[in-house]
């Protein structure tokens, strides 16, 4: 499908303005204008980051309570239990609240439900054993804030609950001791987009305010809490900028037994800065494996343990489960593309496709591959024994969760927000609910939608540089919320074409005057644009530095190319 591309329209007298104004250059003020920094405070907040601009955690509600509520349980030697998530989200942050609570002299265990055979969230069975095991205090994190019923089974057992999460929150809270969420209506706290990690890191840094402890009691987590931000897709800007800026430095030199095996393990302790990249595709996916395929103890554990050997093997086991999960998802991928293909469903508006016994853990990945591969909503349903289980994902532009809420009355269970969603159904309400969902669709004209890249700025062959890219890197970390940014050089011409790879991906050479410029199109063939040497294109992409033998060169890492008019 042809791409969009969405240009950033800043006139050229601000633009200058502010280049002379914060001492930056003319592509790197524009880039600010572009992302909504147009003061000298925002734009050096952005820049310069400082771990002293950490917000006050006693500005959450209900923090005030929850600390003491700790310091108390600790003091009277109290149990306390910290359920978690099976994700790397909630993995990291049990692992950073029961390690800081250990420290503190707490009697702490932790609880993760198994994905598979628990799903998600609190329920009355976890509750069960967790009374069982003599808990007196139960606190949540990366979970807990639509969990009710199951908080109201935990209080009749005796249990005193803090929720701490960063889900929506729904029109009622669950009666808990203190419910701790920067999404609630009621919220003054300044950020509202931390991760459960963000979250659990500011209830340890208020704790230690309380006690008057040193800010490295708290600041010695930021690396795990880094990992955990990161692999959960938060917008990287304001508080989650100055975590992300930090953690990675301090990963680089990490304490954490466990994080230095999986680093090692990963293959990326070769003296290279880590950025938000190896996490986001190194070491976030070998965690997350562990959750998908059934076993997210592996995962915590890890970040627990404490003697090397012990770490190392965990990590080696953690990396041979990533490489099952990517296996199973292959095979999946591979059984839903001829699927696809062969019943014509991507003529459909909506892709729906069911099959027995597809592996719940992954389903979800699969299905925003899908997604990305057709530009159309998809939703991959799983059935056993009569019940479907699926995961959806969606495009830009249309709401998915309202589409599905039309469907209620063909579900089971469902929830999740526009671009994504999980569901239950019998078996036999599938194919209505694929006709429904997909009338739906057609009343809102998703065919007109088209997917569209940003373009932050128009570059001359003048301005790309290693000094451009170098001065770029004070854009750093990237992710979502900050990505790397993406510049149109037109009218290029092409001095060289290959494919690498089985023919996968594309290599170009470009060249303007005595400029000469590798550019890279990463799985592009050449059958969709037809490039051949002396052809003039515009060419959309991001900048990074080549280094091979010592030796450093621009490359154009490209995201699409048009033929220049």
């Amino acid at each position: 499908m042809i791409k969009k591309w969405i240009y950033s329209k800043i006139d050229s007298a601000t633009i200058d303005e502010v280049a002379k104004v914060n001492n930056i250059s003319k592509l790197l003020a524009k880039i600010m204008l572009a992302r909504g920094l147009d003061t000298p405070e925002k734009i050096n907040n952005f820049l310069n980051p400082e771990i002293t601009e950490l917000y006050d955690p006693f500005l959450f509600n209900d923090m005030d309570v929850a600390v003491n509520t700790v310091i108390d349980a600790i003091e009277n030697k109290e149990k306390i239990t910290v359920y978690g998530d099976y994700d790397v989200d909630g993995i990291t942050s049990v692992a950073v609240l029961k390690s800081y609570l250990l420290e503190r002299g707490a009697d702490v265990s932790h609880y993760l439900p198994n994905r598979l055979e628990e799903g998600y969230g609190l329920n009355n069975e976890a509750i069960d054993k967790i009374v069982a095991d003599g808990t007196n205090l139960l606190i949540t994190v990366d979970c807990g804030i639509s969990a009710y019923e199951e908080i109201e089974y935990a209080k009749s057992k005796g249990l005193k609950v803090i929720v701490t999460d960063h889900h929506e929150c729904p029109a009622i809270l669950p009666e808990a001791i203190a419910v701790i969420d920067a999404k609630r209506s009621d919220s003054m706290y300044p950020f509202s987009s931390l991760a459960g990690v963000g979250v659990t890191f500011k209830f340890v840094q208020a704790i230690s305010k309380k006690l008057d402890l040193d800010r490295k009691t708290y600041l010695k987590y930021i690396d795990i809490v880094s990992l955990g931000t990161i692999a959960d897709i938060v917008p990287l800007v304001d508080e989650n900028r100055i975590i992300v800026k930090y953690g990675l430095i301090l990963m680089e030199q990490t304490r954490n037994v466990g994080l230095h095996a999986l680093i090692n393990a990963s293959g990326y302790a070769n003296g290279e800065p880590l950025s938000s990249t190896v996490i986001s595709f190194g070491l976030a996916p070998r965690m997350n494996a562990a959750g998908r395929m059934g076993k997210p103890d592996l995962a915590l554990e890890l970040l627990l343990e404490k003697d090397p050997p012990k770490a190392m093997n965990m990590a080696l086991e953690l990396s041979e489960t990533n490489k099952t999960r990517q296996n199973v998802e292959k095979e999946i991928i591979d059984e839903i593309i001829n699927m696809v293909e062969s019943q014509k469903l991507y003529e459909k508006d909506v892709i729906v496709v069911y099959h027995e016994g597809w592996h719940h853990g992954v389903i979800g990945i699969v299905a925003s591959k899908i997604t990305e591969m057709y530009y159309k909503p998809t939703i991959l349903i799983s059935v056993e024994n009569g019940v479907g289980k699926g995961s959806g994902r969606s495009i830009e532009g249309f709401d998915l969760h309202e589409a599905v809420s039309e469907c209620a009355d063909m579900l089971l269970k469902f929830g999740g927000h526009e671009m994504a969603i999980g569901l239950s159904i019998s078996e036999e309400m599938i194919e209505k609910f694929t006709d429904k969902l997909n009338e739906i669709a057609e009343s809102k004209n998703i065919r007109e939608l088209q997917p569209t890249l940003p373009v932050e700025a128009e570059i001359t062959s003048k301005e790309i540089s290693i000094d451009t890219i170098k001065e770029l890197e004070a854009l750093k970390p990237y992710g979502e919320g900050n990505p790397m940014p993406l510049f149109v050089y037109r009218n290029a011409k092409v001095e060289g074409v290959r494919l690498l790879s089985n023919e996968k991906h594309l290599k170009l050479t470009l060249k303007e005057d005595s400029n000469i410029f590798d550019a890279i199109a990463f799985n592009m063939d050449n059958k969709k644009y037809s490039i051949k040497q002396g052809d003039k294109v515009d060419v959309l992409h991001s900048l990074e530095i080549n280094t091979f033998n010592g030796i450093q060169k621009v490359q154009l890492n490209v995201k699409d190319i048009k033929k220049s008019l």
